[in-house]
């Protein structure tokens, strides 16, 4: 019986120790972007109704945007694996910043779930950012666009970014199922 009492106090102070030799979150840590390369049906109907919503909202609003931040001369294929993880992150920091904006109570609710999700892959793009590439250069390709991104946000109006954001979320998908593809994406 003593025997069994030392066995399990040591297995309790090795576990211990070596749960703060390993810390929790170096399990969570692991990037694992698979879930993004094939986006599940109703992820999809939910940004399309969302986005045929605005159209339907623009059509009765005087907007006069002049945004072409999504008008890219390469595509993102042509891009580092690295560089695609910048990108992309940019392009969901915007798409949820815009989709935070006070609207009408039919359009916040309408837009809740498109907003879960684009948080969500941001934030496992940012895992992902952190553990494998932490201190990665933009390419020049990539270090223009992001000088422009950052452009249109002090010169654009807040509903012509939001117009910009929602009218190409459709491609910041793909460019999220490219990245989630890594070398597979040509």
């Amino acid at each position: 019986m003593l025997h069994l009492s030392l066995t399990l106090l040591l297995v309790l102070v090795l576990g211990s120790g070596l749960g703060a030799a390993f810390p929790q979150d170096t399990l969570k840590k692991s990037c694992s972007l698979s879930k993004y390369q094939f986006l599940v049906p109703h992820e999809l109907k939910a940004v399309q109704k969302m986005k045929e919503q605005f159209e339907d909202i623009m059509l009765l609003s005087n907007r006069k945007c002049n945004t072409r931040l999504f008008h890219r001369k390469w595509r993102i294929a042509e891009l580092s694996v690295p560089d695609r993880m910048v990108l992309v992150e940019a392009e969901l920091a915007l798409a949820t910043a815009m989709l935070g904006l006070p609207a009408a109570p039919r359009f916040a609710e309408t837009r809740q779930r498109p907003l879960a999700f684009l948080t969500q892959a941001r934030e496992d793009l940012r895992g992902c950012m952190a553990t494998e590439a932490p201190s990665h250069q933009p390419s020049g390709k990539l270090r223009h666009w992001l000088q422009k991104l950052q452009t249109a946000k002090k010169s654009e109006t807040p509903g012509c970014l939001e117009a910009s954001a929602i009218l190409h979320l459709f491609q910041v998908l793909n460019d999220l199922r490219c990245t989630a593809l890594r070398e597979q994406c040509t």
